[in-house]
């Protein structure tokens, strides 16, 4: 391995957990887009603000080959609201606040792909964008960036994401749905409260939102096709009182994943349903606010097998062969990139072999720094770049 590439993916480890100490939220990302600002500069690569936290790096853009697609590669930099308790010596610093979907290792990636494509870059055969995607946890991050231009010019798009669940050097990447939509939903019920020892002159919210949260947890598996993957989780229930006095309200939130809009609709609508005729049960009044987030995350079939097949010849014959099913029922908003243009969005495994593997969004999860290295590879293999010397 070179000097030069064995330097870019140890700085992007270092990069990485850099970026995991300082952790920060959706539209907050104000230092870590400073450091990604700076590290491209120090590259000597173009960039831009986009959507306000986010980047646009630009190489080769001189490229007039009417054969060679424009090609964008997007990378998400956001935080979730989470403790973390890895114990890591790069644990968060900020509290409540954590890198707990390995958006600072899509980052890195983005950045040591960025390295290299600058050392190659007259022989690159097209232009190439890099995103820097904010919010992309609930944020509709793309679809901000996309509104302020990020797609403009560009012919084709990837993007990955780690996958603790598949096992590390395993890829999925289907022509359609990788990833499911989803929605969350918010219930409001409200009784009549008073003491706990005259229940009879009362109308009980806790006791309605506790029939609701049971009547909603079998809406999946009662009221759709089994062959239908969905699902319908009831997150939280909060109805704070003192230990002698039932509540006036309880309110109830939950979200849904689901593969396209028809079923989201469905189970919507069933939402409404269960909540209003429960609620008339229990003689309490319910409102329900319902907020549709991401579309499912669907590849186009080209640019999937694109992606696979430069897989199999960088990681070998068995490196699709995993027996996780897609769907998977996480989201993402790297859905509203594919409805614009054509691209793929794959899942690369970061399960170590005899570890226990947290999953994203787990205060005890960590980026796999294992994977920078091969996604950087297949980052330059998508864009045409020579390989890596040896």
């Amino acid at each position: 391995m070179s000097a030069f590439w064995q330097n870019t993916i140890s700085q992007a480890i270092s990069f990485r957990r850099e970026l995991h100490c300082e952790p920060e939220l959706s539209w907050h990302e104000t230092r870590t887009a400073q450091k990604i600002r700076k590290a491209l500069g120090d590259l000597n690569i173009d960039w831009s603000p986009c959507a306000g936290t986010g980047t646009l790096a630009r190489l080769n853009t001189a490229a007039k080959s009417a054969s060679a697609p424009h090609i964008a590669l997007r990378g998400d930099i956001d935080a979730l609201p989470i403790q973390e308790q890895t114990g890591k010596s790069w644990a968060s610093r900020q509290m409540g606040c954590m890198h707990a979907c390995g958006h600072d290792g899509h980052t890195a990636v983005l950045l040591a792909a960025a390295r290299y494509l600058k050392s190659v870059e007259y022989q690159l055969p097209g232009p190439v964008t890099l995103i820097f995607q904010p919010a992309e946890e609930g944020g509709h991050g793309a679809l901000r960036m996309i509104e302020a231009g990020a797609l403009q010019g560009i012919d084709e798009i990837y993007g990955w994401h780690n996958w603790p669940a598949i096992p590390q050097g395993k890829l999925v990447c289907p022509d359609g749905i990788v990833m499911c939509g989803n929605g969350t939903f918010e219930i409001t019920v409200t009784g009549q409260g008073g003491h706990a020892s005259q229940p009879e002159l009362c109308r009980d919210p806790v006791l309605a939102g506790s029939a609701m949260v049971q009547a909603l947890q079998q809406v999946v598996a009662r009221r759709l096709a089994p062959q239908q993957a969905a699902v319908l989780s009831v997150t939280s229930f909060n109805a704070p009182s003192g230990l002698t006095v039932i509540p006036q309200q309880a309110v109830l939130g939950g979200s849904i994943r689901v593969p396209d809009v028809a079923t989201r609709d469905a189970i919507n609508a069933l939402i409404v349903e269960v909540v209003e005729h429960t609620a008339h049960a229990y003689g309490v009044k319910a409102q329900v606010n319902i907020q549709p987030r991401y579309n499912a995350t669907t590849n186009h079939a080209k640019q999937a097998s694109r992606v696979r097949a430069a897989w199999l010849d960088l990681a070998g014959v068995d490196a699709l062969d995993t027996p996780i099913r897609v769907p998977i029922m996480a989201s993402e908003d790297f859905s509203y990139y594919l409805e614009e243009i054509p691209g793929a969005f794959a899942l690369v495994g970061a399960g170590i072999a005899g570890e226990q593997a947290y999953p994203c969004h787990s205060p005890f999860y960590d980026f796999n720094d294992a994977l920078i290295e091969p996604v950087t590879r297949l980052y330059a293999r998508l864009v045409g770049a020579p390989r890596p010397t040896q």
